[in-house]
């Protein structure tokens, strides 16, 4: 069943791209068809939700923030103790690669992902990886589709402590949010927003989560959030725009009589949303200032 026939729709929902059963995906080092783009049911990523990645976004030949996302990228490789198999300049080289070979221009996300690798045994422990990491980038075509605002729905799934499963690691192992989102559709919404250890509104299960009140940007602190690269330059934006902003502790009551909110995200950038729990957020509409910040993020991407 699609969320068409469900009626659900989501931050990553695209429009169909024919072209995108033709790409080519790197792999180790290859850049191989979509059919041969194959890796072992022994690899640690699959077994066991062992990795990072990023998601990229190509806009007019550019990769946008490149040089922060493959920061993010090793910060989080480190993290874990996993070892890349190349530099910074080897990545981009690859990312760069991948994009010539697929004659890309706009328009296009691309996923870099790396696990442990192919393990010895089916088993838990680091070790069992032996061949060295797994490296994949895809690219597909890709443009935001939404045919209306997101419906959110608070879930009990919350973001966790840094010493269970730090929630700015852009991990492999997302069951989590995943729970989050599946119980946000059984609530009848899109995706899910989440609170922290606290009870304070943070973040969906998918992107950023911003509120408006007053002409005023409200985020959450940021500690138990992903460090998203996109919310980090709506922050910046706003700064630079003179739009107050504020990073801080704020509650669903705040939330509920918020003149606007929206998302952020790589891939879909600024996307607004309609209702939580219900509850139509300002006039159920994209707002002003969500508006104005997606006019500055265009200009900033060159979009």
């Amino acid at each position: 069943m699609n969320d068409t026939q469900t009626g659900h729709i989501s931050t990553h929902q695209a429009e169909e791209d024919a072209r995108n059963e033709a790409i080519l995906i790197y792999v180790n080092g290859r850049i191989v068809p979509k059919r041969e783009a194959l890796v072992s049911v022994y690899d640690a990523g699959f077994m066991l939700g062992d990795g990072v990645w990023e998601g990229l976004r190509l806009y007019n030949g550019k990769w946008s923030f490149a040089e922060e996302h493959l920061d993010r990228l090793f910060e989080g490789a480190k993290a874990i103790d996993l070892d890349i198999g190349m530099d910074k300049k080897a990545a981009l080289t690859a990312l760069l690669d991948t994009q010539k070979a697929n004659g890309m221009t706009n328009d296009v996300h691309a996923r870099f992902m790396v696990t442990r690798g192919v393990k010895t045994r089916p088993f838990q422990h680091p070790k069992l990886s032996q061949q060295g990491p797994t490296v994949a980038i895809i690219m597909e075509h890709s443009r935001q589709k939404l045919p209306r605002p997101i419906k959110l729905a608070t879930v009990p799934h919350l973001r966790g402590l840094p010493m269970t499963q730090d929630p700015k690691l852009n991990s492999h192992s997302k069951l989590n949010c995943i729970l989050a989102c599946i119980a946000a559709e059984k609530a009848g919404a899109d995706e899910a927003l989440m609170l922290d250890i606290h009870g304070f509104v943070n973040t969906t299960n998918a992107c950023n989560f911003f509120i408006v009140r007053k002409g005023a940007v409200w985020t959450s602190t940021g500690d138990y959030c992903m460090n998203g690269i996109t919310r980090a330059k709506v922050i910046d934006l706003c700064r630079a725009n003179d739009i107050p902003v504020f990073e801080r502790n704020f509650t669903l009551v705040d939330t509920y009589s918020a003149d606007e909110a929206f998302l952020t995200g790589t891939f879909g950038a600024q996307t607004p949303v309609g209702s939580i729990d219900g509850r139509v957020i300002g006039d159920g509409q994209m707002g002003r200032v969500t508006q104005r910040l997606r006019d500055l993020y265009k200009a900033l991407v060159g979009a």
